[in-house]
């Protein structure tokens, strides 16, 4: 492989299913499947996976912006993959969720790094399930959501059944999965779901600010704010304000944290590093 230089951005990797691009501390990922509205095959899976996977040990990242391209996000599993010569149980679909969507999940939850993803179109099954994953989600106007497994006697997977009762409370969550009904992006906004709905001709330039306002941020600290709130879902109260004793302690000494004293002091702009 042979990383090039364009302007202001380095091609990360040269893959066949992503586009995966580094600029102003955002590590831009793209699915890239639009014949099939990037639904998942193995090797797309494989291949955002191992981009993942490199996010804790690059300095030069600070912060994923995760999207798709052409008119939808992610349609979930490509069922052509799973469904050799049609036969819907030739596949051990358990296999295929802890190969392929858990080390996705996984690595957006405990990367301690912001992720923001933008759905551009329509996000269903595994594809809605791994925007929810994501730290803070942006919508494209006329973007949609649909927990799609019901409809073909399967349950959510890509934490899924993890995150959708903690998003929207169980009666939203047991009517999104049960009834599979599509769920339009102001209507994910308004319950929770995502954090805002922008017009699509601006989602690509509004997610990739925000991406970059986070990068330029003390990503130390917020990734431990990231640990906190995932601890905060199996936590009790009393195991939670120990949790942030030692968190605070963590953060506390943190270069970040001194240049933003020494800023907050000298009434100028912090200059964080990330550190």
């Amino acid at each position: 492989m042979r990383a090039v230089w364009c302007p202001r951005t380095f091609v990360v990797m040269a893959t066949q299913h992503i586009q995966a691009e580094r600029r102003d501390g955002v590590l831009k990922i793209t699915l890239d499947r639009p014949d099939v509205l990037n639904s998942f095959n193995a090797r797309m899976a494989d291949e955002l996976s191992a981009a993942l996977q490199a996010v804790p040990g690059d300095a030069s990242t600070r912060a994923v912006l995760l999207t798709g391209i052409g008119r939808a996000f992610c349609a979930g599993q490509d069922l052509a993959e799973v469904m050799p010569d049609g036969e819907a149980k030739a596949t051990d679909l358990g296999e295929v969720v802890a190969r392929q969507y858990n080390p996705i999940v996984r690595a957006i939850r405990q990367t301690e790094k912001p992720f923001v993803c933008a759905v551009n179109g329509v996000a269903a099954g595994a594809g809605a399930n791994i925007a929810f994953a994501c730290d803070i989600v942006l919508a494209a106007e006329g973007a949609t959501f649909i927990q799609s497994f019901s409809k073909i006697g399967l349950i959510p997977d890509s934490g899924g059944t993890f995150h959708l009762p903690r998003l929207v409370g169980l009666q939203r969550a047991n009517w999104l999965a049960m009834l599979g009904e599509k769920l339009d992006a102001n209507r994910a906004k308004d319950w929770g779901l995502i954090y805002d709905v922008v017009p699509a001709s601006a989602l690509a330039d509004t997610s990739f600010d925000l991406a970059r306002r986070l990068a330029a941020m003390p990503t130390r600290a917020l990734g431990l704010i990231k640990r906190g709130f995932n601890a905060s879902a199996t936590n009790d109260l009393e195991a939670q304000l120990a949790l942030e004793v030692e968190l605070q302690r963590e953060a506390g000494r943190s270069d970040d944290y001194a240049e933003g004293v020494r800023a907050f002091v000298e009434k100028r702009k912090p200059r964080f590093q990330g550190r």
